[in-house]
């Protein structure tokens, strides 16, 4: 799981620097050969790309360090964690909902990844079975019972 997601960063770091090493200053000579910058939109395009690649590198870069610190081995076992597929019943309607809890960059609702960082991760990191969580979303506020988990390393919790 972690490994896809740094090998995708990984490739796009290496996208990014091919083209503000490389694209860029060819686009940014071309249009300095064209006489009058303050007229020149070709010019100005090429560094407001230059700025927004820059930009999205460094924030990469900081996301790839954040992602070594991960410890997997630390990942609880007794309780909803990273990785955990954590099924609830919504109390109101009897619903049952079954999300896995995953790292931003592999969120997808349609799939039921939730990050972490979302409202419904962040009320269901460290939560064992039988408890209680109310969840605050811009539709309103859900309330969960969790009935089951199943951590990253496999134990079922019922």
């Amino acid at each position: 799981m972690l490994r896809e997601v740094r090998r995708k960063l990984e490739e796009e770091v290496q996208r990014i620097d091919h083209e503000l090493r490389v694209t860029l200053p060819k686009e940014i000579q071309t249009a300095l050969g064209q006489g009058d910058l303050s007229e020149n939109a070709e010019y100005e395009a090429a560094k407001n790309r230059q700025s927004t690649l820059q930009a999205r590198f460094a924030q990469i870069q900081k996301r790839l360090a954040d992602l070594s610190r991960i410890d997997v081995a630390g990942v609880p076992k007794d309780r909803a964690g990273l990785g955990s597929e954590v099924t609830v019943e919504n109390l109101e309607s009897g619903e049952e909902v079954r999300y896995t809890l995953v790292i931003p960059e592999l969120a997808d609702g349609n799939k039921s990844f939730v990050s972490m960082a979302s409202p419904v991760g962040k009320a269901l990191m460290n939560r064992r079975v039988g408890d209680t969580v109310t969840i605050t979303i811009p539709r309103g506020t859900l309330e969960y019972e969790v009935r089951r988990i199943v951590t990253l390393s496999g134990d079922v919790l019922e």
